[in-house]
């Protein structure tokens, strides 16, 4: 699968990739999240630590580092902030709550949408053949596991017919793999059943303590004057306050120029988080 050419003068963002394999009987891997992030939440956030605890916990992985993608503008959908914000909004998050959580912004950036199993490519690319990969101790060279890290909606959507093409599931699920963020209400027993091809690509994750914090209610929260304060990264409220963000959450920012499909308006949305992230 070609990529698109990189953004103006894009570089890779790599100061908090783990280089170095710390477990050699480990397989190196990065997670990637996907989404709006308008604004970028804690549950967004919390995902991440969630996974690094399962990975940590029940698998042969070592997570070297940690992604989120904001889409692109023209994924055209009501409260989606333009990019330069968003992604400044998630840096922001990332930079001064974390210490290993980074903001890729090709994906946000590009001319036009990009399907997931594109950016998926994109990050497997920049690491493996770009970076080269990651080394044990003994500098041994270890090529790196990309996966998408996802919202228990993600797999609910792979499993209805005619939702996803048949070579985009391939190619996320068959060729990369997802952790999914469990949530009340949703059946990953029933969901999982008809991906049972990627079964073993597909790792579930349960919240043991639930977090329905979610993007459009913190937009509400806003236009409607209340406090989001505690439900956001504290400099996530103040760069919001000080722009004036989300007081008219009415049109996108940009045209639909890109002619994506329905599939991807809501695999994007399912990705972002396991609840309603969007």
């Amino acid at each position: 699968m070609s990529l698109p050419a990189p953004p103006d003068n894009y570089t890779f963002p790599s100061h908090r990739f783990n280089r170095t394999l710390r477990n050699a009987d480990k397989t190196p891997l990065v997670l990637v999240g996907c989404g709006s992030f308008s604004p970028v939440t804690y549950l967004h956030l919390r995902m991440f630590e969630m996974a690094v605890d399962y990975v940590r916990q029940n698998t042969e992985f070592e997570v070297v580092a940690g992604y989120l993608s904001p889409v692109n503008d023209s994924y055209k959908k009501p409260g989606l902030l333009s990019a330069q914000h968003r992604v400044n909004m998630c840096s922001i998050a990332t930079e001064q709550t974390s210490s290993w959580l980074m903001v890729d912004p090709w994906e946000a950036y590009q001319t036009e949408y990009q399907r997931t199993a594109v950016v998926l490519d994109h990050f497997d690319h920049e690491i493996n053949q770009v970076l080269g990969g990651v080394r044990t101790a003994d500098g041994e060279h270890r090529k790196v596991r990309v996966m998408l890290l996802a919202g228990s909606d993600l797999i609910s959507t792979m499993s209805e017919p005619g939702v996803w093409s048949a070579p985009d599931l391939e190619h996320i699920l068959g060729r990369y793999g997802t952790f999914i963020i469990e949530r009340s209400g949703t059946d990953i027993s029933r969901a999982t059943e008809t991906l049972g091809a990627w079964r073993h690509n597909i790792f579930i994750i349960t919240q043991l303590i639930q977090n329905d914090v979610s993007s459009t209610k913190v937009r509400l929260f806003i236009r409607r004057g209340l406090s989001v304060r505690y439900l956001l990264p504290a400099p996530v409220v103040s760069y919001i306050e000080e722009n004036g963000l989300y007081l008219d959450d009415g049109a996108p920012t940009s045209d639909n120029s890109s002619g994506h499909s329905k599939k991807e308006e809501i695999s994007k949305d399912a990705a972002s988080a396991s609840a309603s992230t969007s």
